[in-house]
C-alpha cells in the first residue's frame, strides 16, 4: 500500500483541483476523474467526494463568515410570520458592518432579507468557504459574504441574489480557448471554474505575475465575444473599461502636477475656465481622492459622450463633507475639464498624449459614440430567467473622463505595470499613500485614483455596467498586475484576487 499523504492544517480544495488538472495534463492520467480519485486515496480517502466533504466541513467549521451568515438568516427565517419582531440597528451591528447598515437600514435589511424568508429556511449550501470568505446557495439565491479579520467578525461585504437561473444556453456549452504568453498553470482551471459557476459568455485574464525574471505580459480567453456571429473571445478584444477610466485620468493629471502646471493641493477653480465649482477651496488632491464633495447626476448612461459642462451645468454644487470619501464620478469629469482647460486639447486628446501613448497603449481609445459590433469589440450580454444569454448593448458613459475608455486586457495590465514610468517616484508614490479612508471595517482606503488594500499589498479599481465589468489589481511591492474582464455585469473582482493570490 502506497504512503498516505497528510493534509495541510488548512486544505485547500482548490488547489486539490488544479493539482488533478496538472497531472491530468501531463500525462499521468487519461480522464480528469481518474487523477481525483488518485488524489483521494493518496491522502487516505475513498473518493473525491469524500475528500471534498472533510475539507469543506473542516473549512466551515473555522470560517466567521459562514458563521455570520447562518446567524443572520437564522434570524429572518421567520420574517413571514405574525408573530416575528424585526431586529434594531443594535442587534445587526453586532451581524454587519456599520457601512451595509448605512447602505441598508435596519427597516431596509428586514425588508429585503424578509422577504426571502421562505428560502432562508432551506439548508445553505456551501460553494466555496474560507476564514473569512463564503459563497454558497440557499434555495434558488446566491450568497456571498467576506468577514471582518478580527471579532466580532462582522460582515463586511453581504450579497443576496438570484441565482437559480441555470444555463441552458447550448452555445456557451463548449466554450473556445485561446491563449497568449507564458499563461500560469493555475491560471487556466480557475478561468474554466469561474466560466462555469458565474455563467458567462466570455472572460478574459490577463497579467505579468509568474512570468517569470523577465516581465512578459500573458493572456487568457475563454469563450464568445458575440454569439450571434459566433465570434470567439480573444485575448485583444476590446472592452469598456468604464471606473477603470478614473486611473487613467488621476495619472494624466499627475503628469500635468510633474509639470508644474498646477499643484496637488492647489484649489481646482484657480486653473477651470469652461466650469467652476461651488466650493472655491476645493484641491486638485480632493477630487482626485473623492474628498471634494461633489454631487452625482442622476444617469451616467447615454447614446455618445457629452461634454461635462452641458452635463453638469457651469457651476458645480458640493454639497457633501469636503474631506471625508465618497466615491463619485463628477469629481472625475471635473478633472478631465481641468486637462483639457490646462492643455488646450480635448479630454481624450491629453489623456492619449500623456498615458495612452507613452505606455505603448495602441488598442485602447476614447469612442465619442457606442462602437458598432465588429470581429474586434465585445458584445454585452445578461441571463435570462429562462436560461439564455441576450445581447445587452453596451451604453456609453456620458462623462468620458470618469468612464469613458475602451481597452483590452493586455493594454490594462501594460498600464498596471508601467503607469509610475511617468512620473517622479516621490510623486507614484504619493498616489499610493493614503488619502482617506474608504472602508474602516475592511482596511481599504483611497489614493490620489487607486482603491488602496496595503495590508494585502495589492491596489487597484473595478469597473461595470450593462453588459460587461472589470478588475484591474496591482502589488506595489513588486508592480506586477492582473487584469479579468467579462461581457456580463457580474462580480469578477474576486477571481481576479483569487488569480493573483500567490501560491503555497
Amino acid at each position: 500500500m502506497p504512503d498516505i499523504r497528510d493534509l495541510p492544517d488548512q486544505p485547500s480544495l482548490r488547489h486539490l483541483k488544479l493539482e488533478a488538472k496538472r497531472r491530468l495534463a501531463g500525462g499521468e492520467f487519461t480522464i480528469l476523474h481518474e487523477a481525483q480519485l488518485a488524489i483521494a486515496r493518496e491522502h487516505g480517502f475513498s473518493s473525491w467526494t469524500v475528500l471534498k466533504e472533510h475539507i469543506t466541513a473542516a473549512e466551515s467549521a473555522n470560517s466567521h463568515a459562514l458563521t455570520q451568515v447562518r446567524r443572520l438568516f437564522n434570524r429572518f427565517q421567520h420574517a413571514d410570520t405574525p408573530e416575528w419582531i424585526a431586529p434594531d440597528h443594535g442587534e445587526l451591528s453586532g451581524h454587519l458592518a456599520e457601512h451595509l447598515l448605512t447602505d441598508a437600514p435596519p427597516a431596509t435589511m428586514a425588508r429585503l432579507l424578509g422577504s426571502v424568508s421562505a428560502q432562508l429556511r432551506q439548508d445553505l449550501a456551501v460553494v466555496e468557504v474560507g476564514r473569512l470568505h463564503l459563497r454558497a446557495n440557499v434555495g434558488d439565491l446566491r450568497v456571498e459574504a467576506v468577514a471582518e479579520p478580527e471579532p466580532p467578525h462582522r460582515l463586511t461585504r453581504l450579497r443576496v441574489y438570484p441565482g437559480g437561473v441555470r444555463v441552458t444556453d447550448s452555445r456557451v456549452a463548449q466554450p473556445p480557448v485561446e491563449s497568449v504568453g507564458p499563461v500560469p498553470d493555475r491560471v487556466s482551471g480557475i478561468i474554466e471554474d469561474t466560466f462555469t459557476d458565474l455563467g458567462l459568455v466570455g472572460l478574459i485574464a490577463a497579467g505579468d505575475w509568474d512570468a517569470g525574471p523577465v516581465l512578459a505580459t500573458w493572456a487568457h480567453a475563454r469563450g464568445w465575444a458575440d454569439l450571434e456571429r459566433g465570434i470567439p473571445c480573444h485575448p485583444d478584444h476590446r472592452f469598456p473599461a468604464r471606473a477603470l477610466t478614473k486611473l487613467i485620468t488621476s495619472t494624466a493629471v499627475l503628469c500635468l502636477v510633474a509639470e508644474g502646471r498646477v499643484g496637488l493641493d492647489e484649489p481646482v477653480n484657480s486653473k477651470l475656465h469652461s466650469l467652476r465649482l461651488e466650493d472655491d477651496a476645493v484641491t486638485v488632491r480632493e477630487l482626485l481622492a473623492h474628498t471634494g464633495g461633489v454631487v452625482n447626476p442622476e444617469s451616467m448612461w447615454a447614446g455618445s459622450v457629452v461634454e461635462a459642462a452641458e452635463v453638469l451645468g457651469p457651476v458645480v454644487g458640493c454639497p457633501g463633507s469636503r474631506g471625508e470619501f465618497a466615491y463619485g464620478e463628477v469629481g472625475y469629469a471635473v478633472l478631465g475639464q481641468l486637462l483639457a482647460d490646462l492643455t488646450g486639447e480635448s479630454y481624450a486628446t491629453a489623456a492619449t498624449r500623456l498615458v495612452l501613448g507613452p505606455l505603448g497603449m495602441s488598442d485602447s481609445w476614447f469612442p465619442t459614440e457606442a462602437p458598432e459590433p465588429s470581429p474586434d469589440v465585445v458584445v454585452g450580454y445578461r441571463l435570462a430567467d429562462d436560461g439564455a444569454f441576450y445581447a445587452k448593448p453596451l451604453p456609453m458613459f456620458k462623462l468620458q473622463a470618469s468612464g469613458g475608455l475602451w481597452s483590452t486586457a493586455e493594454d490594462l495590465v501594460r498600464f498596471g505595470s508601467s503607469w509610475q514610468t511617468l512620473l517622479p517616484a516621490e510623486l507614484a508614490a504619493e498616489a499610493l499613500r493614503p488619502q482617506a479612508v474608504r472602508d474602516a471595517s475592511m482596511g481599504t482606503e483611497m489614493g490620489l485614483g487607486w482603491l488602496l488594500l496595503h495590508r494585502k499589498d495589492t491596489v487597484g479599481h473595478a469597473g461595470g455596467s450593462p453588459g460587461a465589468t472589470i478588475s484591474l489589481l496591482m502589488r506595489p511591492s513588486t508592480g506586477r498586475t492582473g487584469v479579468v474582464l467579462s461581457n456580463r455585469l457580474i462580480s469578477i473582482e474576486p477571481v481576479n484576487a483569487r488569480l493573483m493570490q500567490p501560491v503555497g
